[in-house]
C-alpha cells in the first residue's frame, strides 16, 4: 500500500529530496502510515522512485531531524509517535453550536475597500504591459541577490539577526544608507536619524498618523499619489490639493495654511517633472516663514538621465523641516518592500516606537541581505544597468509617441520610468484602458491621481516592465484605439 503513497514529479519546482520529504511528512500527518509499520528501506524506496539512494538517505535524515521519523537499529524507520500526539485529532466529536454571524457593515468603523484601487495582478499575461511600479524580471540581479541571501543565512548571520531586536535595525544596512546611499543625494544624517521601513508607503502612514489630526491641514500634490489621500483621511485632517506645473509643486500662497506638505521633487508623481533648484529653495523658505513641515519622497531619484542630478530637498534643509523618504525596493524589487526615512532625532525616536507597536521592525534577514547587496556594490551596478535600459526605452516611447500621437509627445526630460501623456480633448482614458486591455495592452488611466474632479484625457505609460521591442507596436495599438473613440 505504501508504494502508492509516494511519487515524484520531474518538472516540479521542488527538488527530488524535497518532494520525498513533503510527501512522507504529509502522509504521516494525514494518518496514512501506521505507527507500527516500518517505512521502506532507503534502498527499496530509491528503487521504487528511480532515484539515487543518497537522495532518500538525505530525505530520511531531514525527517528524523524534524521529528517525523525515528530510526530503530536493525528494524528500520518508523513514524515518531510524538508527531501524532501533537496533531489535532479530527475524529473527536465536538458539538458546535451555530450562532449569528456578525454584521460587518455595522462592525467596521473604517472600510479600506471603499474606493479601492483596482490594480491588474496578472499583468505579465499581457504582451504590452505599460505598467508602473513593476520591473522587468529579466533585469533582476539573480546571482548577486542569491549570494547575499546565502550570506544572510550563514551561521554567524543567523546568530546576529535571529533574536527579537525590539525596535532596532540591522547595523550593516544602516551603515550603508548612512555612508553610501544618502551622501549621493547630498544628505548627511546620523545613524539615529535613519529608520528602516516596509517601503515608502509604510513610512508615509506612520508619519501622517503622528503628525496629523482633525485640526491639521495636509497639502499634497495634484495630480499625485492616490493612496496618500486615503491614508490622510484616516487622520481626520483637512486635505488640500496643491497645484503642480511643468516645474513641479507650485510655491505660492496655497501652501501657507498647511501644517504638513507632501512633495516629490526629483520626479513628480505621476507627471515625472523635476523641481528646479530655485523652487526648492523657495519651498524651504516658505516652510520656515509659515511654519509647516515637508515630506520629501525622493521618488525615482536613482533613474535620472541628467549628468548632474539636482540634490535632494533634504540636503538643502538647515532647519530640520524636511522628512526624507527613500525606497530600496524601487530598483531591486517592488516585492521586497524595504525603504527608509530620515528625519530629526526627536521625530525618528517617536516613529521608531510607533513602528515597534505595529510590527517591531522589518524582517532582519531581509535587512541583512540588502545591507550586503549595498556593501558589495551590487546596487550601484544594478542602477547603472537600469539607467541604460530605461534611457533606451524612454527614447523608444518618445519616438513612438511622436509618430503615432504627435500631439501627446511631450517627454519627461530627466528620466524616471514612465510617461505622463495628455490625450486629445474628449478622450476618456478609462474607456481607453478597457479597450486596450482587450488588445493586450496594459496602461493606467490618469483619473485616479486627482483628488478633485479629474480631467479624463490623461494616462500613464510605464516602461520599466515592458521589453524595448514591444514599445512601438504597443503604442501603435493605443493610437488606433484613441482614433476610434475620439
Amino acid at each position: 500500500m505504501q508504494n502508492h503513497l509516494f511519487h515524484l514529479v520531474p518538472d516540479s519546482n521542488s527538488s527530488l529530496q524535497q518532494q520525498i520529504r513533503e510527501q512522507i511528512s504529509k502522509a504521516i500527518i494525514d494518518g496514512h502510515i501506521p505507527l507500527n509499520l516500518a517505512l521502506p528501506s532507503t534502498r527499496k524506496l530509491a528503487e521504487m522512485l528511480g532515484v539515487s539512494r543518497n537522495t532518500v538517505i538525505y530525505a530520511y535524515e531531514h525527517l528524523i531531524d524534524d521529528g517525523y521519523l525515528i530510526s530503530k537499529e536493525r528494524a528500520g524507520f518508523y513514524v515518531n509517535h510524538e508527531i501524532i500526539n501533537n496533531s489535532v485529532n479530527d475524529e473527536l466529536e465536538i458539538e458546535i453550536v451555530t450562532g449569528t454571524p456578525p454584521d460587518w457593515e455595522q462592525s467596521l468603523k473604517f472600510s479600506p475597500c471603499k474606493d479601492k484601487l483596482n490594480k491588474l495582478h496578472r499583468w505579465r499575461d499581457y504582451p504590452y504591459p505599460f505598467i508602473y511600479g513593476q520591473l522587468d524580471p529579466k533585469m533582476f540581479p539573480t546571482n548577486h541577490w542569491r549570494e547575499c541571501c546565502r550570506e544572510s543565512v550563514s551561521v554567524q548571520s543567523i546568530h546576529d539577526w535571529s533574536g527579537d531586536r525590539y525596535d532596532d535595525d540591522d547595523a550593516l544596512l544602516i551603515e550603508q544608507i548612512h555612508t553610501r546611499v544618502l551622501p549621493r543625494r547630498g544628505v548627511w544624517a546620523d545613524p539615529e536619524e535613519i529608520l528602516i521601513t516596509v517601503g515608502a508607503q509604510h513610512a508615509l502612514y506612520m508619519t501622517l498618523r503622528l503628525l496629523l489630526d482633525h485640526k491639521s491641514t495636509f497639502g499634497l500634490e495634484e495630480p499625485g499619489y492616490p493612496d496618500l489621500t486615503r491614508i490622510a483621511g484616516c487622520t481626520g485632517a483637512k486635505i488640500r490639493p496643491l497645484k503642480v506645473d511643468d516645474e513641479g509643486l507650485v510655491i505660492n500662497e496655497q501652501l501657507d495654511d498647511c501644517d504638513l506638505v507632501f512633495t516629490t521633487p526629483s520626479h513628480q508623481f505621476p507627471t515625472t517633472v523635476t523641481m528646479p533648484m530655485e523652487r526648492r529653495l523657495a519651498l524651504l523658505e516658505r516652510a520656515s516663514t509659515n511654519n509647516f513641515l515637508i515630506i520629501e519622497d525622493d521618488y525615482e531619484c536613482e533613474t535620472t538621465f541628467a549628468a548632474n542630478p539636482t540634490p535632494a530637498l533634504k540636503s538643502l534643509d538647515h532647519s530640520d523641516r524636511v522628512i526624507y523618504l527613500g525606497s530600496l525596493s524601487k530598483t531591486l524589487s517592488p516585492g521586497l518592500r524595504l525603504g527608509y526615512m530620515v528625519g530629526p532625532k526627536e521625530l525618528i525616536r517617536e516613529i521608531r516606537e510607533y513602528r515597534r507597536m505595529m510590527l517591531r521592525h522589518p524582517p532582519m534577514n531581509n535587512q541583512r541581505a540588502v545591507g550586503l547587496f549595498l556593501a558589495r556594490g551590487y546596487q550601484d551596478s544594478l542602477i547603472r544597468s537600469l539607467v541604460q535600459v530605461y534611457e533606451a526605452r524612454w527614447k523608444e516611447v518618445r519616438d513612438a509617441l511622436e509618430e503615432y500621437l504627435p500631439e501627446s509627445a511631450k517627454p519627461p526630460i530627466f528620466g524616471g520610468s514612465s510617461y505622463w501623456v495628455k490625450g486629445p480633448e474628449g478622450l476618456d482614458t478609462r474607456e481607453l484602458k478597457r479597450l486596450a486591455l482587450d488588445r493586450g495592452v496594459v496602461l493606467e488611466s490618469g483619473d485616479i491621481y486627482f483628488y478633485r474632479p479629474a480631467p479624463l484625457n490623461y494616462f500613464r505609460l510605464g516602461y520599466s516592465s515592458i521589453s524595448t521591442e514591444r514599445i512601438r507596436p504597443g503604442i501603435e495599438r493605443i493610437a488606433e484605439i484613441i482614433k476610434k473613440i475620439t
